[in-house]
């Protein structure tokens, strides 16, 4: 699934050596508060379908972090179960129910500037996805990760049918392990509740 975005975000090389630190340190500061300032889980939302090699790159970092074990931790969208154009509506009313006090993390990939190919976008508040595809969906997300796959401007859905999947495949490999990262920092700062007591904590809320 396609997104675009015009809200101000970071830009960050995925192949650059600072990447790791620089997208850490971004993901980190903005869940950090959002935590601090009431919410009480952390929802990655992985758009995309397998079924295009640009559009992979959701439901690839999906499969790669699915494992985060932590009651506090929601993730949607995988390999086997992708979010698309087609059931984000009903996952995010499913989300609503299932999450308490949510803070959303929308992960998608988008088409952007020749310059930018190759690069992680990470910024604040939703994002619409679909609507490179002439989807009309709500947004969605308090915050984004978007990974920049290819250029678009003509025959959009074409591009990312011929995206090149080393590109794809680095990003997710840098944003899954970057979130795993954040995860196990947060847990360890006490931000996080480990999986013992967050069932309870989340009773107690009730």
């Amino acid at each position: 699934m396609l997104i675009r975005t015009g809200k101000k975000q970071q830009y960050i090389n995925a192949a650059s050596a600072a990447a790791f630190k620089r997208f850490t340190d971004e993901l980190h500061a903005r869940i950090f508060n959002a935590l601090a300032m009431g919410a009480r889980s952390v929802v990655f939302l992985c758009i995309g379908t397998d079924r295009s090699t640009g559009d992979s790159l959701g439901p690839l970092i999906g499969y790669k972090i699915s494992g985060l074990s932590n009651s506090c931790v929601h993730v949607y969208g995988t390999l086997e179960n992708p979010v698309h154009a087609r059931n984000i509506n009903e996952v995010v009313k499913r989300m609503e129910a299932d999450c308490h006090k949510p803070f959303i993390v929308a992960i998608d990939a988008c088409l952007g500037s020749m310059e930018h190919v190759g690069y992680i976008g990470v910024g604040e508040g939703p994002i619409k996805p679909g609507s490179g595809v002439n989807k009309e969906l709500a947004p969605v997300g308090d915050m984004f990760v978007t990974g920049i796959v290819n250029f678009g401007g003509f025959m959009d859905f074409l591009i990312l049918q011929n995206t090149r999947l080393h590109v794809v495949m680095r990003m997710a490999d840098l944003i899954a392990s970057g979130i795993r990262f954040v995860v196990w920092k947060l847990e360890k700062s006490g931000m996080l509740l480990p999986e013992s007591t967050c069932a309870e904590a989340m009773e107690n809320d009730l």
